[in-house]
């Protein structure tokens, strides 16, 4: 080699190490300043929900899998949001970031969003917890009670997969009869052989999941027992979801002569025939937070389970809870009935503007009810439900849908995109 030929490659190895060098630092310092996470993921509204309240959230994460859940006892012990997909995965709760971000609260009902939240029922009619005796049934005299929309729970136990949490309250109905109550939640993170074993069946490789159960339970506390006569309580479930223009519920319901008349479409107006398409034995509803609309199934015809697709994000949401057939469910039309225990044991909501054009979301929810029982003092009602996503390939999905349902996706697809 001479000497000019040892020089080029001293300077050459020179320009290397230097670059090596600068890769190393940029390295080093993208390690120690990551890019933030991107609107939309888990990791985006842990971090939201993290600068914007107290010390009250409860992460709950399995150890075996990327899967999380964010519980809030600010916003009465509901999960926030979930993720199968770790930090960077899709966030399946809706969030309401204006009105948390706002510190403000609103005098009726503060929509802060999360996809479970717990609620009392009935909304409407003579036995109300919503409406003051003698108030006209309409948005302006509605009122959510604080313990379920602005005051905190406070939290008495938690670990890596459960919290628990409780509050007191005293509430009065549309007919004057005063509650004295005791509530208390778990949230329990179900691991992928819990999960498999709710489901009956194995999940499929390359299938992300994320379940949890919650356990609802209300105590009387006062000295009169609940009588069906003056009015009982629902313990009534609310999870708020992230809509799409390709997002469907889907309703399995057990078929059968009047089955239809069993189904409650008319909430906030008669759901228009391309958004609700009712089959034999299961109902598509289309939930993409552009139409105010509501469904409600009796439970006499009501199935343990529930769902939901987005056919964007290629994401199955399963909701199992307890349909008694024989069990009495509040009815919450906003008006006096004729048959306030004829209610719904399930419904799904989508949201849109209202008449003044505003909207709260967009968001879809997808609810469900306990039956109410007679509480003398002392007595109490449990209440189970299991909500799980499953992400993942589309055809495999398809497989569990069907498994699980008694669905083809295919179907679900044709009934809102048309």
């Amino acid at each position: 080699m001479n000497k000019i030929t040892f020089r080029i490659s001293l300077c050459m190895l020179g320009i290397y190490c230097l670059a090596a060098c600068n890769n190393g630092a940029m390295n080093n310092e993208a390690k120690d300043n990551p890019a933030p996470p991107s609107k939309g993921s888990y990791g985006y509204d842990a971090d939201f929900l993290k600068n914007n309240s107290k010390n009250d959230l409860v992460e709950l994460q399995d150890p075996g899998s990327h899967s999380k859940i964010l519980i809030s006892g600010a916003y009465q012990a509901r999960v926030m949001t979930s993720t199968s997909g770790g930090d960077s995965g899709n966030s399946y709760g809706w969030i309401n970031y204006d009105l948390i971000s706002s510190g403000k609260r609103k005098p009726q009902f503060n929509a802060f969003g999360g996809e479970e939240r717990f609620w009392l029922g009935p909304e409407g009619g003579q036995y109300s917890l919503y409406f003051k005796k003698g108030d006209s049934f309409n948005i302006k005299h509605w009122q959510v009670p604080p313990v379920i929309d602005t005051l905190p729970w406070k939290r008495v136990g938690s670990d890596s997969s459960h919290a628990e949490f409780a509050t007191q309250a005293t509430l009065s109905n549309y007919s004057g009869t005063e509650f004295n109550i005791d509530i208390n939640r778990t949230i329990e993170l179900l691991d992928r052989k819990g999960l498999e074993g709710k489901l009956g069946t194995a999940l499929p490789d390359g299938i992300r999941s994320v379940a949890y159960r919650t356990t609802s339970r209300v105590t009387n506390a006062g000295e009169a027992a609940w009588e069906k006569q003056k009015g009982l309580l629902s313990i009534w479930l609310l999870g708020m979801m992230k809509p799409s223009p390709q997002t469907v519920v889907i309703v399995p319901f057990t078929p059968g002569k009047g089955s239809r008349s069993l189904i409650t479409d008319d909430y906030f107006g008669k759901v228009p025939a391309d958004r609700l398409i009712v089959k034999d034995s299961v109902l598509y509803l289309t939930c993409d937070g552009k139409h105010r609309s509501k469904i409600g199934l009796s439970p006499t015809i009501a199935k343990s389970i529930v769902a939901s697709f987005d056919f964007e994000k290629n994401v199955l949401s399963l909701i199992y809870f307890q349909a008694d057939k024989r069990g009495s469910y509040v009815n919450s039309k906003w008006e006096i009935q004729k048959e306030p225990f004829k209610g719904d044991a399930v419904n799904a909501y989508n949201d849109g503007p209202l008449a003044d054009g505003s909207q709260l979301g967009p968001f879809y929810e997808i609810e469900s009810s306990s039956p109410v029982k007679e509480l003398k003092k002392g007595e109490s009602q449990t209440y189970s439900q299991v909500t799980c996503h499953l992400e993942g390939d589309y055809t495999t999905l398809s497989r569990l849908a069907e498994q699980l349902l008694g669905v083809k996706l295919e179907d679900a697809r044709a009934a809102i995109i048309r």
